[in-house]
C-alpha cells in the first residue's frame, strides 16, 4: 500500500503543479502578456513569474487538499 500511496501523492503533485502553470499562463495571456514573446521584455518576465508563481501555488494547493494542512510538513 506504500507505493500506491508515493504514487497518488507524487501524480497529485505533478496535477496541482500543471493546472498552476496553465492558470498563471493563462492569467499573463488575459493580462496581454507574451510568454514565449522573443527577447527578455519586461512582460515576458513577467509572464514567465507568473508560470513559476501559478505552478508553485497549484502544488502548495494540491497539497494542502491531500491533507497536508502546514506546508513543509513532512510524514515520518
Amino acid at each position: 500500500p506504500t507505493m500506491w500511496k508515493h504514487l497518488a501523492e507524487g501524480l497529485s503533485d505533478a496535477v496541482g503543479f500543471v493546472v498552476g502553470c496553465l492558470l498563471g499562463y493563462g492569467l499573463g495571456t488575459v493580462l496581454g502578456l507574451q510568454l514565449f514573446a522573443e527577447g527578455y521584455s519586461a512582460g515576458s518576465i513577467v509572464a514567465i513569474a507568473l508560470v513559476g508563481l501559478g505552478g508553485g501555488l497549484g502544488l502548495q494547493a494540491a497539497r494542502y487538499m491531500r491533507g497536508k494542512g502546514e506546508i513543509g510538513e513532512n510524514e515520518p
